[in-house]
């Protein structure tokens, strides 16, 4: 009895977290009036219209006109600025990670703040930064650009690949790195051959998270981007008319944005749950 309730509240645990996506999935499979019918339709003949409005521009409904198809483009865009900024981030986080574990400071802890503190950017709200951020862009002449935004998903991206990055290398002896030089390697070879291999899985998974963090941001998208660099994020508002919402196309925009960050989590699949339970199990 007590193992039916666990698995009873595990099932409802999993039905909470996957209703969402299962009823947007529903939603872009129906045709316009489906969706947007008085009573919901639960039996209703699929269709991959709206996947293929994506792409071609059809809406759907013929109180709409078919459109340019943008989707693709913004797909595009949210690749190159994700990926830019994921790579950015770790080639810029996973030093300074490394140093915060190795350097020598006057107490533990001013380690302890400085580390919090780099955290700290990570929390702070985006809204009380766009103001001053935008006027800043539009000086530099950043606003629209995919270096303009690659450079402010940093806010996002350091913070959090210091603090992953960081917990990964505590759990690293620092006498495996001591027995390295001993046999002739220096703190850059110790740290490309030694440290680098052995948190390669909480690397990936941090680098996995910093992605999905960068592709799901909107604030910053909506404020410094553009029509040229505009991410699926912002990118699906266009789904939004003054005749009508395209909930088909704007179902569909959701379910293929997502699917960059399941491809990764497969390929990574490995890497990722090392990475996660890495340091968990001490002896």
């Amino acid at each position: 009895m007590r193992y039916f309730f666990y698995y009873l509240m595990f099932a409802l645990i999993v039905i909470v977290i996957l209703f969402p996506m299962l009823w947007t999935f529903s939603l872009s499979i129906k045709t316009h009036p489906d969706i947007t019918s008085s009573v919901p339709k639960f039996i209703f003949k699929p269709t991959i219209a709206n996947y293929r409005g994506l792409f071609t521009g059809e809406t759907g409904t013929t109180s709409l006109p078919s459109s340019k198809p943008n989707f693709p483009r913004y797909f595009m865009n949210g690749i190159i600025i994700s990926g830019g900024a994921t790579l950015l981030a770790m080639l810029l986080g996973i030093p300074a990670a490394y140093a915060l574990t190795r350097a020598r400071f006057k107490t533990e802890s001013s380690r302890e703040n400085l580390a919090f503190t780099i955290l700290s950017f990570w929390f702070g709200p985006e809204l009380a930064i766009v103001l001053p951020l935008y006027q800043i862009y539009q000086r530099a002449g950043l606003i629209d650009t995919y270096l303009g935004l690659i450079l402010v998903y940093q806010l996002i991206g350091i913070p959090f690949v210091v603090w992953m990055c960081r917990s990964y290398f505590l759990d690293i002896p620092v006498s495996i790195e001591e027995a390295s030089r001993v046999d002739g390697c220096s703190v850059t070879q110790s740290f490309f051959r030694i440290v680098l291999p052995l948190a390669k899985g909480g690397i990936a998974a941090t680098a996995l998270l910093t992605f999905i963090f960068c592709w799901n941001s909107f604030v910053f998208a909506l404020v410094v981007g553009g029509e040229k660099t505009m991410p699926v994020t912002t990118g699906s508002l266009s789904f939004i008319r003054y005749q009508a919402v395209l909930w088909g196309q704007m179902s569909a925009a959701i379910i293929v944005s997502a699917l960059p960050a399941i491809i990764l989590a497969i390929f990574l699949q490995k890497y990722i749950v090392r990475g996660l339970t890495f340091g968990s199990v001490k002896e």
